[in-house]
C-alpha cells in the first residue's frame, strides 16, 4: 500500500507548481481514493496531512480547498506574500517622509556625534532619548517619568522582553481573544501559555480577566486599549478605570501595547496612567516614523525596571545608539509631529476609501486607523475568501491569524489600508467588495 505521505507530497508538489491554485476545491475523499486506487481511510489521512502542512482548509458541507500560499492559520505577519496588492502587512509611509527625516540628520555626520551614537547602548539609553520618548508618549494630560523609560530595538523586542520579565516558561498570559499575531509567536518561543479573554465593543471585559485568574492564576495580561489590532476598537475611559481597579484587586500586571495610539489625537490617557505600578506601556517608532527604524519604548514601573532591563540585555533586544540619537533629534525639531500629522490625515483619507467601497458590509473601523475588520457575508469563510482574493492578486489576513485560542475563528478578515498607494488601494477595495457580493462557487469559476 502506498504511504499516504508520498501521496500528500505529490499533491503538495501540484500546489507548489501552480497546477492546483489557491481556492481550487479538491475532490471528495471517496472520489480521490477511487482515482488514486487507495482506501478511503488512506485518502482521509492524505487530506489530514495536507491540512497539517497548511496547504488546504476544509469547510463543513462545502469541501476541501487549496489555501493561499505562505500563511498557516495561526501564523504571524512576518514577510510580504508576494501578492500584487498587499493589504496584509501594514506599514504607513506618507509622501515626502524620507526628505523630512533626512533633513534632521545632518548634525549626526560630525565625527564626534557619529562616534558617540555608534557606541554600545544600555537599555536605559541616554537622558536626551528618555526625555524625547516621554514627550512622544505623553497624551491625555499624562506624561511618563523619563526615568521610567527603557529602550528596545523595536515593538516586538519590547513585547518579548516584557513577557520574559513577567511570565516564566509554562505560566499563563491573558490576552484578548483576538490579538496581535506576533504575541502568539513570541509566547510560543518563550514557553508561555496564552489564555484568550472575552471582549465586547468596549474592549477587554474585566470580569473575564478576573474569572480566568480565579480558574488558574495568570502572571500578566497583554492588551491593546487604543486602536485594537485587528478590531479597531478603542477602550473608553470608564472601562480603563475598571480594568485598572481589577489589576489592583488581582495583583496582576498589564502589558499595554500602544503602537497605534499615535493616530488618536491624545484625548485619552493610557491604562498606564491609571495603574502606573501595574502596567508596562510599550510603543515603537516603526508605525509612527518608519518601518525599519529600530527603536521601541517601555515605560516600566519602578519595581520591574531591573527585570525588564535584564530581559532586554539577555535577549540582545536593546536599541542602538544611532536610532536613539536620530529619534531624539527628530522629536526636538518637530519632524515627528509633522510626520504624525501627515499620517493621521492619510489614515482618515484611506478610511474614507474603505467606507465607500465596503458600504453595506459588516465592517468595524475607526476613522483614525489604518485597518478595518470585515465580518464576511455568508456563505464566505475566511480561508476561502483569502484564497479567492489571492487569486486576484490581493493579500488580506484571515481571522485565524489573530485568534488566541484553539477554537474556530470568526468568518472575518483584517484589511490593512496603509501599504499601497491610494489609487491602488481604491481599486483593490472595489475588487474585494465585488468578491464579497459573489459566492465562493462563483469565485471558483472566474
Amino acid at each position: 500500500m502506498e504511504d499516504y505521505r508520498v501521496i500528500a507530497d505529490a499533491v503538495a508538489a501540484d500546489i507548489a507548481a501552480g497546477r492546483l491554485r489557491p481556492g481550487d476545491r479538491l475532490p471528495p475523499q471517496r472520489l480521490f481514493a477511487r482515482r488514486r486506487g487507495i482506501a478511503a481511510s488512506t485518502a482521509g489521512r492524505v487530506y489530514q496531512e495536507l491540512a497539517k502542512r497548511g496547504l488546504v482548509a476544509g469547510e463543513v458541507g462545502r469541501g476541501t480547498f487549496v489555501r493561499a500560499p505562505g500563511r498557516s492559520p495561526g501564523s504571524a505577519l512576518v514577510e510580504p506574500g508576494g501578492s500584487r496588492v498587499d493589504l496584509e502587512l501594514n506599514y504607513p509611509v506618507v509622501p515626502g517622509q524620507p526628505a523630512l527625516l533626512a533633513g534632521s540628520l545632518g548634525g549626526m555626520l560630525r565625527p564626534d556625534v557619529l562616534g558617540s551614537a555608534l557606541r554600545p547602548m544600555p537599555a536605559q539609553g541616554t537622558a536626551a532619548a528618555r526625555d524625547a520618548a516621554a514627550g512622544l508618549l505623553a497624551r491625555g494630560g499624562w506624561r511618563p517619568d523619563p526615568a521610567r523609560v527603557l529602550f528596545a530595538a523595536g515593538g516586538r523586542q519590547a513585547i518579548a522582553a516584557a513577557l520574559a520579565a513577567l511570565v516564566p516558561p509554562g505560566a499563563r498570559l491573558g490576552v484578548e481573544a483576538l490579538t496581535y499575531p506576533m504575541v502568539k509567536t513570541i509566547a510560543a518561543r518563550l514557553g508561555v501559555t496564552l489564555v484568550p479573554l472575552a471582549c465586547d465593543e468596549k474592549g477587554l471585559v474585566p470580569e473575564a480577566l478576573a474569572a480566568a485568574h480565579r480558574g488558574a492564576p495568570l502572571r500578566a495580561v497583554y492588551l491593546q486599549p487604543t486602536l485594537h489590532n485587528p478590531l479597531s476598537s478603542t477602550m473608553p475611559a470608564h472601562r480603563r478605570q475598571e480594568l485598572a481597579e481589577t489589576l489592583g484587586d488581582l495583583g496582576l500586571h498589564a502589558i499595554e501595547d500602544a503602537v497605534w495610539a499615535f493616530l488618536h489625537a491624545g484625548d485619552q490617557p493610557p491604562l498606564a496612567a491609571l495603574a502606573p505600578e501595574r502596567t508596562i506601556l510599550l510603543d515603537s517608532l516603526s508605525k509612527r516614523l518608519a518601518p525599519g527604524l529600530t527603536a521601541g519604548f517601555a515605560v516600566t514601573p519602578a519595581g520591574l525596571a531591573a527585570p525588564m532591563a535584564a530581559a532586554l540585555r539577555s535577549g540582545a533586544w536593546t536599541a542602538t545608539g544611532f536610532a536613539l540619537e536620530a529619534a531624539a533629534r527628530w522629536t526636538a525639531d518637530g519632524t515627528v509631529d509633522a510626520v504624525v500629522r501627515a499620517k493621521r490625515e492619510d489614515a482618515a483619507a484611506r478610511q474614507r476609501l474603505a467606507a465607500s467601497a465596503l458600504a453595506g458590509f459588516a465592517v468595524r473601523a475607526d476613522p483614525h486607523g489604518y485597518y478595518c475588520w470585515w465580518e464576511l457575508p455568508r456563505p464566505w469563510h475566511a480561508e476561502t475568501f483569502v484564497a479567492a482574493a489571492a487569486r486576484r492578486g490581493i493579500a488580506v489576513t484571515p481571522a485565524a491569524s489573530f485568534a488566541a485560542g484553539p477554537h474556530g475563528a470568526p468568518a472575518a478578515v483584517r484589511v490593512g489600508l496603509a501599504s499601497p498607494p491610494p489609487e491602488v488601494l481604491a481599486g483593490a477595495l472595489e475588487e474585494l467588495a465585488a468578491l464579497g457580493r459573489s459566492s465562493p462557487e462563483d469565485a471558483l469559476t472566474d
